[in-house]
């Protein structure tokens, strides 16, 4: 026997009191399981942007870690390494001897005997050909990046790259100087314009400073947008007045941009000579 107060699919009614098609009943039955799919769906996909960032990064700094053990531990005498008389091995012993090790040298090297073998090392250094570049080279950057008074990648800028109308996310590094500088009539600064995904290639580029845009952006938040290719883009935190007014824009070149290539002169105006 049937329950008679079991109202059939055929009978049900929508608002206006009409009984619904069979093909409306299929779809309202059929939404709550969607729904209920689309749900769990959503919490996957959030669990996997909770846990993938902290599991590759816990992951990058194990093989870290466990690289510097594999490579400093062994160097310790056995008589002066813990692990000799524990049972089992300490993580991170490696990190610590390394951390040690480096301290001591930067003691050693602030008083007049380690200035001296300094000095000596890079004198050695700098007779040979290739050896001298390539040291000079990485010294120049590790003073430049790791320095106090450094204000190398302190400041986002954004430069119209590679041509007027596109712009692009640099880092001021310093500013021009030498004969780079001296062949420019503008003021220049060195910029360093990464590439996206991978930060650490780019172009160096000497622009006029008038022809940079700061951004309020902090230089983390730039390096992040660049690395997601602009999924991950920081909020405009200026006063809602700034947000709203342009600061920049590409037309006024283009007048000048088509008159270059009507009369394909590279240059449009003669420069006097004193």
């Amino acid at each position: 026997m049937t329950d008679q107060n079991e109202e059939k699919p055929s009978s049900r009614k929508n608002g206006n009191g009409k009984p619904l098609p069979p093909s409306a009943h299929h779809q309202v039955s059929g939404g709550n399981s969607r729904g209920f799919w689309g749900r769990i769906r959503g919490y996957f996909l959030a669990g996997v942007l909770v846990t993938a960032p902290l599991g590759i990064t816990g992951y990058l700094a194990w093989v870290i870690v466990n690289f510097i053990d594999e490579s400093v531990t062994p160097l310790v005498p056995a008589q002066y390494n813990p692990e000799t008389y524990l049972p089992f091995s300490l993580p991170g012993l490696g990190v610590l001897i390394l951390i040690i090790i480096l301290t001591v040298i930067g003691a050693l090297t602030a008083g007049l005997l380690g200035r001296w073998l300094l000095h000596t090392g890079e004198r050695i250094l700098n007779q040979m050909p290739v050896v001298r570049s390539i040291y000079s080279a990485i010294t120049q950057i590790f003073e430049t990046v790791m320095g106090k008074q450094s204000s190398a990648f302190r400041e986002a800028v954004l430069v119209e790259y590679p041509r007027r109308g596109i712009w692009a996310i640099a880092f001021i590094t310093g500013v021009t100087e030498g004969e780079v500088q001296n062949l420019t009539e503008q003021e220049t600064v060195n910029i360093f314009l990464p590439t996206t995904p991978n930060p650490t290639s780019g172009f160096l580029l000497f622009v006029p400073k008038e022809e940079t845009v700061p951004l309020d952006m902090s230089v983390e938040e730039a390096i992040k947008m660049v690395i997601s290719g602009g999924i991950v883009t920081p909020p405009d935190r200026r006063p809602l007045a700034e947000q709203q007014k342009p600061q920049v824009s590409a037309s006024i070149y283009e007048d000048v941009d088509i008159l270059r290539e009507r009369e394909k002169a590279p240059i449009l105006v003669v420069k006097k000579e004193k």
